[in-house]
Formats: C-alpha cells, sequence, structure tokens
C-alpha cells in the first residue's frame, strides 16, 4: 500500500490517525474554487500583510541601528539576533501550534507585534529610541513571526480541500516572494520621508493582518485530545518520531535542507562575485530584483506547472533542472548573466514547495500539522542560515565558479534523494 493510502502511525491506541482522504473541509463534495474560499482568503490576506510588515522592517531596523550607533557590527548583531530567536523558536512554535487554539495564536501574534512596533514608531518619534529597545522588539517580533507562521501553516489543512493543497501552498508562494519584492522598497521609502514611519506601517499592516483573522469563521484545527496532557518535550519528541518514521516526510526533510542552503549560497556568490568584477551597483541589485521577480513568476505558474507532469516525476525533474541550471551559472560566474540561470531554477522552487509541501500537510494528522512543519522549517532555514557563512569560505580559498558547482552538488544530494526515495516515488494524487 502506498504511503498515500496508507494510515501513518500513531502513538496513541484511542486517536487513529487520518488518511490522506479524509476530507479537510467536511461535508464539501465539489470544493469551490480558492478563489472563492472566504476563510482560505481570508487567511492568504492576513499572512500577506504579515509578511509585508516582516519585509519592511527587515530593511528598516538595520538602517535604524546604523542611525543610532553608527556601527555596522551593531546592526548586524540585530540581524543575527533576529534570526537566532527564528531558529529557536521553530520547535517550540509547532508545540503551541498544535496545542493551543491557532485562531487565538494568530490574534496573541498580531496584538503582540501591533504594540511592539508601534511603541518603538513612538519611541523614535520621540527621540527616546535606543539599542537596547531595537533588540527587545526584534527579537520579540522574530519568535512572533515564527509562531504565526507555523500557525498559519498548520491551519492551512482545515481551510482547503486535500486536491487543493499544493495550489493553495503555490499562491502562498506567491504572496511570499510578492512581499519580499514590495516590502524592502516600501520600507525604505518610508524610512525617507521619516525614521518612524516604517514602523508605523508595520503596525499597521499587524492591524490589518488581525482584522483579516477575526473575520475567518471555519475552525482552524480538529478537536484536542490526548497532547494537551503532553509535556513540551514530549510533544516535540512525538513530532520528531512522526518524521523519521514516514518515508515521504524523511525524504522531504533531506531534500529541502540542501535545496535551501544551495538557493541562498548561490544568490550570496552571485552577489559578491559581481561586485567582485566591479559590476555596478545598480545592476548588483538588479540581479537580486531577478531572482525575486522569476520566484513569483513560478508560483503564479506552479499550478499549470503541475498540470504537465505528475508525481513523483514532478519533483525529479524539478531537483535536477534546479542542479543543471546551477551548475550552469558557474559559466558566466563573473557576468550578470549568472542571475539568469539561477533565476530559472528559483522559478521552479514554487511548484516544488506547492508539491511537497502540499503532500505533507495532506498526510500528516491535523494534531501533528504544527510540530511537522516546525521540525521541517528547522532543518530547511537551518542550513539556509549557514549558507552565508559557507559561501564566504569557500570563495575565500576558491574561485566563484567552483563555489557555485558546490551548491550545485548540494542541489543534486536533493535531485538523487528524490529519485531514490520509496518516499517521492509512492507520492500519489491527494483527493
Amino acid at each position: 500500500m502506498s504511503a498515500a493510502t496508507q494510515p501513518a502511525p500513531t502513538t496513541s491506541d484511542e486517536e487513529p490517525m487520518p488518511t490522506v482522504t479524509d476530507p479537510p473541509v467536511p461535508g464539501a463534495e465539489r470544493p469551490v474554487s480558492l478563489w472563492r474560499n472566504r476563510d482560505f482568503n481570508l487567511l492568504w490576506i492576513s499572512q500577506c500583510f504579515s509578511d509585508l510588515g516582516a519585509a519592511m522592517s527587515n530593511l528598516a531596523m538595520p538602517l535604524l541601528v546604523l542611525f543610532l550607533t553608527g556601527s555596522a557590527a551593531q546592526a548586524g548583531l540585530v540581524g543575527s539576533a533576529g534570526l537566532l530567536t527564528t531558529l529557536a523558536c521553530r520547535l517550540p512554535a509547532g508545540v503551541v501550534a498544535d496545542r493551543f487554539s491557532r485562531r487565538t495564536l494568530l490574534v496573541a501574534c498580531d496584538v503582540i507585534r501591533l504594540v511592539v512596533y508601534l511603541a518603538l514608531a513612538g519611541a523614535v518619534l520621540a527621540g527616546i529610541a535606543n539599542l537596547p529597545m531595537v533588540l527587545v522588539v526584534t527579537v520579540i517580533g522574530a519568535a512572533a513571526n515564527a509562531v504565526f507562521g507555523t500557525a498559519e501553516h498548520a491551519a492551512v489543512r482545515n481551510l482547503v480541500p486535500g486536491a487543493q493543497l499544493s495550489t493553495a501552498v503555490a499562491r502562498n508562494e506567491a504572496r511570499s516572494y510578492g512581499t519580499q519584492l514590495a516590502g524592502p522598497p516600501l520600507g525604505g521609502l518610508l524610512y525617507g520621508l521619516g525614521r518612524s514611519l516604517p514602523f508605523v506601517g508595520n503596525a499597521l499592516s499587524y492591524l490589518l493582518s488581525l482584522l483579516a483573522v477575526l473575520l475567518i469563521r471555519r475552525p482552524m484545527e480538529q478537536p484536542r485530545t490526548e497532547q494537551a496532557r503532553q509535556s513540551g518535550g514530549a510533544a516535540v519528541a512525538e513530532g520528531i518520531r512522526f518524521v523519521l518514521a514516514n518515508p515521504f516526510l524523511r525524504a522531504l526533510l533531506v531534500i529541502a535542507a540542501p535545496l535551501n542552503m544551495a538557493f541562498t549560497g548561490m544568490i550570496f556568490t552571485i552577489i559578491v562575485s559581481l561586485q567582485r568584477s566591479g559590476t555596478p551597483s545598480v545592476l548588483v541589485g538588479l540581479a537580486s530584483t531577478i531572482f525575486g521577480l522569476g520566484g513569483f513568476l513560478g508560483a503564479l505558474a506552479a499550478p499549470a506547472v503541475q498540470r504537465w507532469l505528475r508525481l513523483p516525476a514532478l519533483v525529479i525533474v524539478l531537483c535536477w533542472a534546479t542542479t543543471v541550471l546551477m551548475a550552469s551559472s558557474a559559466f558566466v560566474s563573473t557576468s550578470v548573466l549568472a542571475a539568469m540561470p539561477l533565476a530559472a531554477a528559483v522559478f521552479l522552487g514554487p511548484t516544488a514547495n506547492a508539491v511537497l509541501f502540499g503532500y505533507q500537510a495532506a498526510i500528516t494528522p491535523d494534531r501533528l500539522q504544527g510540530r511537522v512543519v516546525s521540525v521541517i522549517f528547522l532543518a530547511a532555514t537551518s542550513a539556509a542560515a549557514l549558507a552565508p557563512g559557507l559561501a564566504g569560505l569557500l570563495l575565500a580559498h576558491l574561485s566563484a565558479a567552483v563555489t557555485m558547482l558546490v551548491f550545485a552538488g548540494l542541489v543534486a544530494v536533493s535531485a538523487v534523494t528524490a529519485t531514490l526515495s520509496s518516499g517521492i516515488r509512492s507520492m500519489s494524487t491527494v483527493d
């Protein structure tokens, strides 16, 4: 029996885990279009505002620290504090997303972020903002972002029929790339008009996100049972065991980490290579825009790409195509042309994410959604966080072309895993 139809093992004798064919939306014989799914659209809009606020603050915060301290090192410290907080909160976020009401968590995160960023805007306007205050706001915001993102991802399965999960994930990918493209320019524009304005805009984005969440009618989780009696450590361990026991989720773990590290490392390497070769800064910035635009267009095209290739061939083809595209960038490593093959690879990324994470949502029981997502996200984001350091180390001893080939080799690991994995080969269409 394939992984798509065989019930996953459970740690409880009282509650069998649902199969892939369990409908996330009870009573829906013919699912309506996602564009007419009111509750999913509200959740999507909420996360859109949330992502936009985070993208604005990611640009404005280091600019504020530079203004307050004049130190690039301290600006980097603030950025590292946010990253480390996100990583530290990944697994706990999965536990709370599975234990408490996801709607309550989303509301609480929006309220907390609204308050702290509005307070920071007020402090900047009054001229009393300082580095400790910025650090506190950064840490609180990063922790709330981790919980909000995990709860939102875990909730999708309850708002979208199984057959539409991949399409829903693709729309979420488009949202993410779109806000990454729009957020930094908007944050920079607001900062130029007034140093407090990006944080006012950030607070406003969380207010709009909060209003969207409050309008969602459908429950975002199934009734909770025994997990409420588990300790935090036991809950985390159960999520890890479930991932490691499932062939598909094990494969997803091995595929996602190298892919994220490779994409992050390749982008960093191309930017450094272009700067070293004397490429004008405007063209370096253009290369970064091309990457983001490639991902945004890829997310829009993901549903159509999924219709051209069926599972699991789609995953295997995308992984090998990404390997070849990344390797081809090495032949033009000192030119802006190096961005083009990588942009094509980024174009394919949203389709892979939509297929893999849509399938993950379908085969994971609702009571474990948050923890499974948090385990996968932790592995993927940890690998991505290491990528700039690895790229810098390689560039100190090797050419940019060889460094790019190293990252293409990492993607080849994902491609080999996808080709040989029984978990990937057993994937089937989710009904």
